[in-house]
């Protein structure tokens, strides 16, 4: 996983980890959110929820969004073939 870059699992692992360091219950989280606890549930097994649940629920841990290029820049892609 690079950094800042998730699948839909590995964001839902993140989210809860996060949720828990911050103490929050599933169902506080989603009182905050206005959703049913299983929609959280369903984040942090890396299930589809809406892109707006998302967002609403990584603000209710203080946490945002952000866009980044994934892609290798040039330095990157010499790592990779580089002869050891």
């Amino acid at each position: 996983m690079s950094q800042g870059l998730f699948t839909a699992t590995e964001l839902g692992e993140q989210y809860r980890a996060n949720r828990r360091t911050l103490r929050l219950s599933q169902q506080e989280v989603a009182a905050l959110v206005g959703c049913r606890r299983q929609t959280i549930a369903d984040l942090e097994a890396g299930k589809n929820v809406s892109s707006y649940t998302l967002i609403a629920a990584l603000c209710a841990l203080g946490k945002g969004l952000a866009i980044v290029d994934a892609r290798l820049d040039a330095d990157q892609l010499a790592e990779m073939f580089r002869d050891e």
